[in-house]
């Protein structure tokens, strides 16, 4: 086991998963995004820790994600996100993934390959103002229609996917408004032509939090599940809790005099004699390398800052005189208890989704319920 890991928390989880039942009430069904490992958390495990609490769907962003949780034993209904390449209708028709589709073409080549024992479950994307994946609002019926007359295949939903939802400006309340009115229009359109359009999802994270009009027959929240906000704050009948914590190993203790300076290019002079620890974790395992200087870790319930250049795989942390810390003594980067990615995410100019995805492979997951 190596000395840095990923604690995962999946008590808190759970308690994630309550708290958007709580807000969203007994009918719609929530779809549990794993896209990027879970964000980070390991696809795998999270999906069945999710199925076990009552979760009926995933989702992932392509068709090797669906495949590695099929082969894990996986039976649950696995929504594609992402657009898919022809290569890829084989196996996901063999698996019997779920595409996301948008256009004539997509909805051709499945019908093509679908097995006819089974009709393949698609569900028809429209954009109402992402301006990234799907058809327009005035294309859907016809695209509905198109698949609903091929027996191969099953209209089995619509998606939309909100872009400013976790907004609390006057312009982008508005605007997400505006694009659940497309949506409706375009699934009243469908139903007009005499077509059930199946599930209707719209909302992610921000939408459940803000827009309780967008919660149709399913949500599909990420980062919320995974215990942050996908905005700036969250509601206040909506608390949840950060799933990840991230932790090191101080694996060496220096003592260093008065003007020597730590890592590369000497950007850390002690002040005076202090005690250097060494963490094995650097930026290879998705410590950002912009909190060089700039950030404080937890040991023994006490915050000592780094010290110079984060390094591939290697952190420095001013101790002080050394006397409380050990060698051996862990140190907590982030999680619960402790400061979230989002403070990271603050001092390195980006967001908390990207500070959990980058924790590397290499760091192992550990995952508990209720005990360190």
């Amino acid at each position: 086991m190596r000395a840095t890991r990923a604690i995962i928390h999946l008590e808190n989880l759970e308690k994630n998963l309550e708290a958007v039942r709580k807000k969203i009430g007994p009918n719609p069904e929530i779809c549990f995004p794993l896209k990027a490992g879970a964000y980070g958390h390991g696809a795998v495990q999270m999906a069945r820790f999710a199925l076990d609490a009552g979760v009926k769907w995933l989702a992932v962003a392509s068709a090797d994600e669906g495949m590695e949780l099929r082969q894990a034993g996986i039976n649950a209904k696995i929504l594609i996100l992402s657009q898919i390449l022809p290569e890829e209708i084989s196996e996901i028709t063999c698996a019997d993934l779920i595409p996301i589709v948008s256009d004539a073409e997509i909805i051709k080549l499945l019908a093509a390959a679908a097995e006819n024992s089974k009709p393949l479950e698609v569900h028809l994307k429209i954009d109402t103002g992402m301006g990234r994946l799907g058809c327009r609002p005035e294309e859907a019926a016809g695209l509905a229609a198109l698949i609903a007359k091929n027996k191969k295949l099953k209209l089995g939903g619509l998606a939309t996917h909100l872009s400013a939802a976790d907004s609390a400006t006057a312009g982008d309340i508005l605007y997400t408004r505006d694009q659940l009115a497309r949506f409706r229009c375009a699934a009243e359109d469908i139903r007009s032509k005499g077509i059930d359009p199946g599930i209707l999802h719209a909302a992610n994270s921000g939408a459940v939090c803000f827009h309780e009009q967008s919660y149709f027959d399913m949500v599909r929240p990420g980062i919320l599940l995974y215990g942050y906000p996908a905005g700036d704050s969250l509601p206040p009948d909506l608390e949840v809790l950060p799933v990840m914590e991230l932790r090191s190993t101080i694996v060496l203790i220096k003592k260093i005099r008065a003007g020597e300076e730590i890592s590369y290019g000497r950007t850390w002079k002690a002040a005076q004699d202090t005690c250097i620890g060494n963490l094995p974790i650097g930026y290879a395992d998705g410590l950002p390398r912009g909190l060089s200087n700039n950030y404080s870790v937890k040991i023994r319930d006490k915050t000592y800052p780094l010290a110079g250049r984060i390094c591939m795989d290697q952190c420095m942390v001013n101790l002080g005189n050394g006397g409380e810390v050990k060698r051996w003594d862990e140190a907590v980067i982030f999680g619960p208890g402790f400061t979230g990615a989002g403070e990271i995410a603050q001092k390195t100019g980006t967001i908390h989704y990207e500070i959990l995805c980058n924790i590397n492979k290499r760091v192992p997951r550990i995952y508990i319920n209720g005990e360190k």
